[in-house]
C-alpha cells in the first residue's frame, strides 16, 4: 500500500543501518531552455557541472554511475569523452521531449545495471552545489530504512536527490504515472529533515547559477 510517511528525524540522528549497494542516475537529457545553454556543461570549479557530479558520487562510493542524455546530444557525448566516462555507462533517451520522467524510465528499463545493486539515487543535473555531507547523511538515513523511498525535506518541502530501493526502482519501468511526483506519491516514503538551504536551489536560470557558485565557492 502506498502513502508517504514522515519519520520526523533529522539527518544527523542515528538509526540501525543496513548495507546498501548504490547505483546513480544523473539526469542530463533536459534542454536547459531557461538557462540558454546546457546546464551540465557549465563550468564548475576545475571541471564542468557534469564532471563535478560524477566525481561527487564516486566519492560517496556509488558502485555504478550512469548518465542519461538525449540520443542526439553530441556536445554531451564530447564532454563525457573528455571526462573519460565509460561509454557502457551512458543511457540514451530517444524521446527527451517527453520530459524528465521519460529519462528515469529509460534508466529503469536499461539492462546494463550491475548485479547486486540494492538502491538507486536519482540525481538532478542542476544541483552541483549540494554538499557531500548532505548527500552522505541522506544515504545514511536510507541505510536505516532500506525498504522505503528516502528523500530530504527542507523548509517543509520535499527535495532531491531521491533514493529508491530495488523493488520500487524496478517498478518505474512500467509505471503509468505521468511524472515522478505522481509516482512517488504512491510509494512508502521516509523524509529526512534538513536545514541545508542549498536543497531549495536549482540552477534553472543564469542568476541561479551565480547564486549556486556563490553558495559553493563564495564567488560574487
Amino acid at each position: 500500500m502506498g502513502g508517504s510517511v514522515s519519520q520526523n528525524l533529522s539527518m544527523a540522528e542515528k538509526s540501525p543501518t543496513s548495507p546498501i549497494r548504490l547505483g546513480v542516475i544523473i539526469l542530463g537529457a533536459g534542454r536547459s531552455e531557461r538557462m540558454g545553454r546546457p546546464k551540465l556543461l557549465l563550468p564548475w570549479g576545475a571541471t564542468s557541472v557534469l564532471g563535478h557530479l560524477i566525481a561527487h558520487w564516486r566519492n560517496l562510493r556509488a558502485e555504478q554511475i550512469t548518465v542519461v542524455s538525449a540520443a542526439t546530444d553530441a556536445a554531451m557525448q564530447r564532454e563525457l569523452d573528455r571526462l573519460n566516462f565509460p561509454s557502457v555507462e551512458r543511457i540514451f533517451n530517444p524521446a527527451p521531449e517527453r520530459g524528465m520522467f521519460s529519462s528515469i524510465q529509460c534508466a529503469a528499463k536499461w539492462t546494463g545495471w550491475k548485479n547486486g545493486l540494492s538502491h538507486w539515487v536519482i540525481v538532478l543535473g542542476d544541483q552541483p552545489h549540494l554538499s557531500p555531507e548532505t548527500c552522505r547523511r541522506l544515504l545514511e538515513f536510507s541505510r536505516g530504512r532500506p525498504d522505503s523511498v528516502c528523500r530530504p525535506r527542507q523548509g517543509g518541502h520535499r527535495r532531491h536527490p531521491v533514493v529508491l530501493p530495488k523493488a520500487v526502482f524496478q517498478s518505474l519501468a512500467d509505471s503509468a504515472a505521468v511524472d515522478l511526483k505522481e509516482f512517488l506519491d504512491k510509494q512508502q516514503c521516509a523524509f529526512c529533515e534538513s536545514e541545508d538551504e542549498g536543497l531549495a536551489l536549482d540552477i534553472d536560470r543564469p542568476e541561479d547559477y551565480e547564486r549556486a557558485k556563490k553558495l559553493c565557492f563564495g564567488e560574487a
